[in-house]
């Protein structure tokens, strides 16, 4: 996808009336696109390296992520990862883009803040989960080993394994309309996979016209956060 919108950017370069010569113009630009369309996941990595758990978890939560005191193209690189690790659009079930900004605004969320004046950036609203500090490692390692291509294909398996989460809290909520059993699997579904937070969000923006199962999300959200305080 990267690669496919630094192309178009090419299409649009090479429509300029104002385009001179290819050489000095349009062969830089080509000359860029591993650096631009590839790279930015592994210097995002390596610019946060243990904190990249806080941007995995804004990505699936659909936290909003500001950054400051920053150049331009770590603003890029940083938004760009935000947008490959999202899953907005990829789920099943057709998530309309305004149904998780009502979510989003009735969790009163605050903004992830990161403040790139400090080495390494200093980060403001931070939330992560157990699913993803258990993917730092992981990525830690293929950027140390520098290969971007691997850095890429963990990224998509992180997505992947959400997705399949995601999948199996539909199931589970869907059988536990009817059953107690059900609900009781949910709920140990929940606290094993480390990731019931975000997928007791995700669910609720897309069951917001189903009445049975908000009051079902509604009591597992209630025991997650008993859980929790206990």
């Amino acid at each position: 996808l990267e690669l496919d919108k630094y192309v178009q950017g090419l299409h649009s370069s090479l429509q300029s009336p104002e385009l001179q010569n290819l050489e000095t113009e349009v062969r830089p630009y080509l000359s860029r696109w591993y650096e631009e369309s590839v790279m930015h996941i592994h210097r995002v990595v390596q610019l946060f390296q243990s904190c990249i758990g806080f941007l995995l978890h804004a990505a699936l939560s659909h936290t909003h992520v500001e950054v400051i005191n920053s150049d331009e193209r770590t603003k890029a690189d940083v938004s760009r990862f935000i947008k490959a690790a999202s899953l907005q659009g990829l789920s099943q079930q057709d998530t309309t883009t305004a149904s998780l900004c009502k979510a989003l605004s009735e969790d009163t969320q605050s903004d992830l803040i990161i403040d790139c004046s400090t080495s390494p950036p200093t980060l403001t609203n931070t939330t992560s989960n157990r699913f993803c500090d258990g993917w730092i490692q992981a990525f830690l390692n293929a950027a140390e080993r520098c290969n971007p291509f691997l850095l890429r294909q963990i990224l998509e398996n992180f997505k992947l394994k959400a997705i399949q989460d995601m999948n199996s809290l539909k199931r589970f909520v869907r059988q536990a309309e009817m059953s107690h059993y059900a609900l009781f699997r949910c709920c140990q579904f929940l606290q094993g996979c480390g990731n019931g937070d975000v997928l007791l969000q995700n669910a609720r923006a897309e069951h917001s016209d189903l009445p049975e199962a908000c009051n079902i999300i509604a009591v597992l959200d209630e025991f997650l956060r008993e859980k929790a305080q206990a």
